[in-house]
């Protein structure tokens, strides 16, 4: 596509305005550290559906899903993409729901600084956004790292629940971690937060969460139950079983590389002419068939439409819920 575009330039230049080169070269140069990072695979089909993100059982519990994703942080950018592709997607997609007794969907993302580490300004500003947003579809979102300086401040300033559990400081930076988690918190008076956070034992948390009002609660120190499951990474046997245990197992194991309209347009066109090439008596020319008419007139429109749509589609692209556009079927 970006090709198909710099190649006809000139025709864009009234609609779009002038598209340079440069611009082009920008955006195929980090398409391809995505690519390089295996996002031609994680983004390519069948693509993911949302709802298989919510699940139930036969008691109507939700299910929890959990994407092994050790090899997926080793790729900040591409788990960046996926993230912001991920929320965009469910802001679509899901019903304005207001303030729910229960969230329709809430997302833990481990080693949060890892996320955002050399993360884009630009894509740090659509995620702080859509994070902001997405809080009326009834999806929750929560960031785990061990400091709260690891999340950039307007993403940190949109979450309303925090859970801090210690933070020693040995350095200056462990004492800029120590201030910057004490002063997130709403301050009780019963708590020297700064001091509590160095103070707190194994178990121990310090808490503050929304009120039914959406009001930051005071902060307090609190024991925090242990989890009642496995701790520590599961064994791949383990993996495999889940894996195969799931209802939608079999879906999403093999990808799928399906040709373009284009393409099959192309190659019908190219069938055509062959055949008339082959019909065509010796020493003369036979005039073209109202069916290879209607096949080479079927791509050149394809070709423009490739070319007249696709300033509307990279504006639009994973985020265009988050404007206002359209979703397209």
């Amino acid at each position: 596509m970006l090709q198909f575009t710099g190649d006809n330039a000139s025709k864009f230049k009234t609609e779009y305005g002038n598209i340079s080169t440069a611009s082009i070269g920008a955006i195929q140069r980090n398409l391809l550290i995505i690519e390089e990072q295996g996002g031609d695979r994680f983004f390519g089909e069948p693509a993911l559906d949302i709802n298989d993100l919510m699940q139930t059982d036969a008691n109507g519990k939700g299910i929890v899903n959990i994407i092994t994703a050790d090899r997926l942080m080793q790729s900040p950018n591409l788990y960046a993409t996926f993230l912001l592709w991920l929320l965009a997607e469910l802001y679509e997609r899901l019903p304005e729901v207001g303030d729910p007794p229960k969230p329709t969907l809430v997302f833990f993302f481990d080693e949060a600084h890892l996320l955002f580490e050399d993360m884009p300004k630009a894509l740090e500003d659509k995620i702080e956004q859509v994070v902001r947003l997405i809080r009326s579809k009834g999806v929750g979102v929560y960031f785990v790292t061990q400091n709260p300086i690891d999340i950039p401040d307007r993403v940190l300033g949109q979450l309303g629940n925090r859970i801090q559990h210690a933070l020693r400081a040995f350095t200056p930076r462990d004492q800029k971690a120590v201030k910057v988690a004490a002063e997130t918190f709403r301050a009780n008076p019963k708590v020297d937060t700064a001091k509590a956070i160095l103070e707190l034992a194994v178990g121990e948390a310090l808490v503050s969460v929304q009120d039914e009002k959406g009001v930051p609660t005071m902060v307090e120190k609190a024991w925090i139950l242990p989890p009642r499951s496995k701790l520590g990474t599961l064994t791949p046997d383990e993996q495999e079983k889940l894996i195969k245990a799931s209802v939608i197992y079999g879906h999403y194991e093999k990808a799928v590389d399906r040709e373009s309209a284009y393409e099959k347009l192309k190659e019908k066109a190219a069938q055509v002419e062959e055949e008339k090439e082959q019909e065509k008596p010796k020493g003369g020319k036979e005039p073209q068939s109202e069916a290879a008419k209607y096949i080479g007139a079927a791509v050149k429109s394809a070709a423009h439409a490739i070319g007249s749509q696709i300033g509307r589609q990279i504006i639009r692209g994973v985020l265009g819920s988050i404007f206002g556009g359209g979703r397209k079927r």
